[in-house]
């Protein structure tokens, strides 16, 4: 019987030290990085999608996880600029404080987000010309910051997310578009 016990005790000393694993902050060394890229094609020039897409104040229009945006947003942001965005991306809700970190008039815009003081994602978009049109690209990329987190976006979190994204740039051609 104290073998038994010895033994129970070891295998929960070892299934709480794996779940205590899971939720410590992942190492340097693990790269948990996903990277969410959305594309279309908007029938507009693409100085005209720039400044829709980079103006705080229709975020909420076109893309689903966009619950509303806060300070200055009446306006294509610039380097150094910052805006708290309320959020809903699968099902977590939260508040972002996106900073603007580059921008190339027409063709590029970069964000970084911070949620409560930690480095929480980045977006890219990317705008290139062509004959009639214009391609975006939206690149979201973000770190898992446990173990945990890395498995439930494997598992749930990042397909939600990839269909979310698909959703936003529908919504984004439609609105800029006026269709």
């Amino acid at each position: 019987m104290r073998h038994l016990r010895a033994r129970l005790a070891g295998v929960l000393a070892v299934f709480a030290i794996g779940i205590a694993l899971l939720f410590l902050p992942a190492p340097r060394w693990a790269v948990f990085e996903t990277r969410i890229v959305s594309v279309t094609q908007i029938d507009r020039p693409a100085g005209v999608v720039f400044d829709y897409v980079t103006t705080p104040a229709h975020w909420p229009t076109w893309h689903p996880s966009s619950l509303a945006v806060s300070g200055a947003v009446d306006h294509p942001l610039d380097p150094g600029e910052e805006v708290p965005e309320d959020f809903r991306v699968a099902g977590r809700s939260g508040r972002a404080v996106w900073t603007v970190v580059a921008k190339e008039l027409p063709r590029s815009w970069i964000i970084d987000g911070t949620i409560g003081g930690r480095r929480a994602g980045t977006v890219a978009y990317s705008l290139t010309p062509t004959a009639r049109r214009t391609r975006f690209e939206r690149v979201f990329t973000y770190r898992a910051p446990t173990l945990w987190f890395a498995i439930l976006d494997r598992l749930l979190l990042r397909a939600r997310i990839r269909e979310e994204s698909g959703e936003a740039l529908r919504r984004l051609k439609r609105a800029v578009e006026g269709t």
